[in-house]
């Protein structure tokens, strides 16, 4: 990366990091999509359909461990690799046998998925300069707007070759990661410069920061119990309620576009509004327009999912950020620590999500996932106004 001042914002760098995740992210995006016919084909309950989840967010616990050494060691080309073996776990899905194959391969895309994460947003920050919210924004949107591609890359493949046909899309994996190799190969897999030594340790790192996680737990579980609700399960639940699988993935794009949005904005809007701002509005905006969702049938559906997906995914770059600014002194590790921390959140919630949809139905469950959502206020509120901007 070429010298630069730490105060520059290059755009040039951070749209590079974007792409990044949206060639990755659109192939972890086809699992959602898949559920319904895993579901119909092998009698899966909802239980197992959630522990699905589970399994590709397992190697995340591993993410400290890879924070550790994104801090010392260069991983730029593990990074490249990512896509490559995410498309092809992914891609293979429709052709597993049975239950423990669907098991291994989203073992090893989730430990692909953690290997290019974990390290990325650290870069992120070193090209943000002063605007660190939207350089996170614009690597986010590159994410959220591979969820909204992913569903439809997916059943587009359905429909031209059938579930069984879906491997030939790893040839775009492949693809992927040759465009990564020679637009990253004269960049820098850490940041040069800062002052990070094999003599950090997690614990000093959970120490520091162990009031900012916190707050942090509390906020992303606020948000997560209804990501969580809506990109597992959402079409599932909207063809329990009648809906075409077509008409189900278009719902999914559609939210994850919005979401999107949300995410490009909310980094943008928090450098100006300031983070806790933009945390309490969200966090009461969200929790309103799930209850809406779910007692709204017909056309308002879609309105409804656009506005869910503004809001309630305007959040995640801003947790980021509060993480990257709190713990520049080993910004990889305390970005792993924060992804366990996030992994924990969202595999419990999956699996209560799950175990709930099984015996009262998703429609209770989405509702209870509603009022858990309001939990974020009151964390929101923890956050000190003084430091609530950039």
């Amino acid at each position: 990366m070429t010298k630069h001042s730490d105060r520059e914002f290059h755009l040039f760098h951070a749209l590079t990091f974007s792409l990044a995740h949206l060639f990755h992210d659109s192939f972890t995006a086809f699992l959602p999509p898949l559920l319904p016919l895993l579901i119909s084909s092998m009698g899966l309950s909802y239980s197992m359909a959630g522990l699905l989840m589970v399994f590709f967010r397992l190697p995340s616990l591993l993410n400290p461990l890879i924070g550790l050494l994104a801090d010392r060691f260069s991983l730029r080309f593990l990074v490249v690799l990512t896509p490559a073996v995410t498309a092809v776990a992914m891609s293979l899905l429709p052709l597993a046998p049975g239950y423990g194959m669907l098991t291994l391969l989203l073992l090893i895309a989730g430990l692909s998925s953690a290997a290019f994460h974990v390290p990325t947003p650290v870069l992120v920050r070193h090209c943000s300069g002063d605007r660190i919210g939207t350089g996170m924004s614009l690597f986010m949107v590159g994410g959220e707007a591979s969820r909204s591609l992913g569903p439809l890359l997916f059943l587009a493949a359905v429909s031209l070759w059938g579930p069984e046909g879906v491997w030939r899309l790893i040839v775009l994996g492949l693809a992927a990661s040759l465009v990564l190799y020679l637009r990253m190969r004269s960049l820098p897999a850490r940041p040069a410069g800062r002052s990070i030594t094999a003599r950090v340790r997690l614990r000093t790192l959970l120490v520091r920061l162990r009031r900012l996680y916190m707050v942090i737990a509390g906020l992303t579980l606020s948000r997560t119990i209804l990501v969580a609700a809506l990109t597992s399960f959402l079409p599932t639940y909207l063809t329990t309620r009648g809906a075409s699988l077509w008409l189900a993935g278009a719902a999914l794009s559609v939210l994850e576009l919005a979401g999107a949005v949300g995410t490009l904005g909310g980094g943008i809007i928090s450098d100006r509004l300031g983070k806790r701002s933009l945390l309490l509005i969200a966090g009461s905006a969200y929790p309103l327009f799930m209850l809406l969702f779910i007692f709204v049938q017909g056309w308002l559906t879609f309105p409804l999912l656009i506005a869910l997906g503004l809001f309630l995914f305007s959040t995640q770059p801003v947790l980021m950020t509060m993480v990257q600014n709190e713990g520049q002194f080993a910004p990889a590790l305390a970005n792993g620590v924060y992804m366990t921390l996030s992994f924990a959140i969202t595999s419990l919630v999956t699996l209560l999500i799950g175990f709930l949809g099984d015996r009262i139905g998703l429609n209770a469950t989405y509702t209870i996932c509603a009022l858990i959502s309001l939990v974020g206020i009151p964390f929101a509120l923890l956050l000190p106004r003084d430091s609530s901007r950039s």
